[in-house]
């Protein structure tokens, strides 16, 4: 699957520590990690990869992810409404997504020991809401790292807190404000600073006091959607998203009260495909035309495509850039959107895409692509062929790269430690 990547003329060795499994692929967070794991272990880099999970490493998972690399360490994640997380949410200095993933002292360990084997060319982390367990050994080592943040997240929390209580809302903008002072913190100790698009590089220069950030941006496996033949001139527009992140939540719920309605009243016919990992199960209740399709996830994502006329990206909140649209893109799907749901991409209106900022605009759009379809279909290879040319995961891997050669020399620190073995296992899980 995918395109080959050639060898690294130099192969590092990596400590690469994130917050959640890259497999299965139910987000674009996981995407980013799983297609830049594989294109790095291609490239020959020796990758060791430390996750703290709220679900068990299973088979499917290991079989997938330890032909990758070196080693495979996976250590479990406290739950939600465990008491530890519930007492720092409310009194911790932290933002409550940092809490939810700190306060780990096995992974704090487990971390420290793999710094004190030495050797290691880069540490990478991803997202500064899960930087706490590994401050104090970072420190402890002077180990140089890189951060890789996929958003600002101190800006995403208007599709999260406006539907909080009123009598919560000074919560919500306590929290904002603990966001915000953490990631200043986490960017100003970075030694290299990874963020997905230029406009959210600018915030983090910005948080960080001036440290310049670099862009890896995300990518798409162009190969897997190249034979992607959309349902030009049929009645069906396709969603598809993780409802774990607030804002395809919101997304949703904002194209079936006010963007599908308008719709309606032009193309009867129409209807909505929503497929994606965690959809809630009161929405089946609560939006109950016959036109509305609940599809959940669906782990063959180019037959769902190939049913589809158009793609609808309506996010009203976000920052980064969206995988799912890149890879709507790249399987030539008109794509009507917000710009929102194209930051990032380079999308240019009338030309990639038809862009609106409103409900109104989304849908007079939506009718003009499912009732035009020579041009529909022009406007879908336009975004296949921009996909094509900027964004296949080998210029993200060349991105990712160049940002390691900012990286200080380590401390001097014997290179595998007392009797430590490069290879001393391939896979530990606890």
């Amino acid at each position: 699957m995918g395109s080959s990547v050639p060898p690294a003329a130099r192969p590092l060795r990596i400590l690469w520590a994130m917050p959640y499994l890259p497999w299965p692929v139910t987000s674009g967070g996981k995407s980013r990690q799983f297609h830049l794991l594989r294109s790095m272990a291609e490239r020959g880099h020796r990758i060791t990869l430390l996750v703290q999970s709220k679900t068990a490493l299973d088979d499917e998972a290991r079989a997938r992810l330890a032909p990758m690399v070196e080693r495979l360490i996976v250590l479990p994640r406290r739950s939600l409404k465990h008491p530890v997380t519930l007492w720092h949410a409310a009194l911790a200095p932290w933002p409550l997504l940092t809490t939810v993933n700190g306060h780990a002292p096995a992974l704090s360990a487990r971390f420290n020991e793999l710094l004190s084997e030495g050797g290691w060319d880069v540490v990478q982390i991803e997202h500064s809401y899960g930087f706490q367990p590994f401050e104090l050994a970072l420190a402890r080592h002077r180990q140089p790292f890189v951060l890789c943040e996929h958003n600002v997240e101190s800006q995403l929390g208007a599709a999260t807190y406006s539907k909080w209580p009123v009598w919560l809302r000074p919560l919500a903008r306590y929290d904002q404000w603990r966001a915000r002072r953490w990631e200043r913190r986490v960017l100003s100790q970075a030694s290299a600073v990874a963020a997905v698009t230029d406009a959210d590089a600018r915030t983090m220069e910005r948080l960080s006091g001036g440290q310049p950030v670099g862009v890896v941006a995300n990518g798409v496996d162009t190969r897997a959607f190249s034979q992607v033949e959309p349902a030009v001139g049929s009645d069906k527009v396709l969603f598809v998203g993780n409802y774990e992140y607030a804002p395809n939540v919101d997304a949703i719920e904002w194209a079936l009260t006010e963007v599908f309605p308008r719709l309606w009243r032009q193309r009867p016919g129409a209807r909505f495909i929503v497929c994606g990992h965690a959809m809630p199960e009161a929405w089946r209740h609560r939006f109950t035309d016959a036109r509305i399709e609940w599809r959940g996830y669906v782990p063959h994502l180019a037959e769902v495509q190939a049913e589809a006329a158009a793609f609808l990206a309506p996010l009203r909140f976000g920052g980064g850039s969206k995988l799912k649209v890149l890879e709507a893109l790249a399987a030539g799907l008109p794509l009507v959107s917000t710009p929102e749901g194209v930051s990032g991409l380079g999308v240019v209106d009338g030309v990639h895409a038809h862009l609106g900022g409103t409900a109104d605009g989304l849908a007079e759009a939506l009718a003009a692509v499912m009732g035009q379809p020579d041009r529909a279909r022009a406007l879908g290879e336009a975004g296949r062929e921009h996909v094509a040319a900027r964004f296949d995961w080998s210029a993200s891997v060349a991105q990712l790269e160049s940002l390691y050669e900012r990286l200080p020399a380590p401390s001097l620190i014997s290179p595998w430690g007392a009797g430590i073995s490069p290879l001393a296992s391939h896979e530990e899980v606890a």
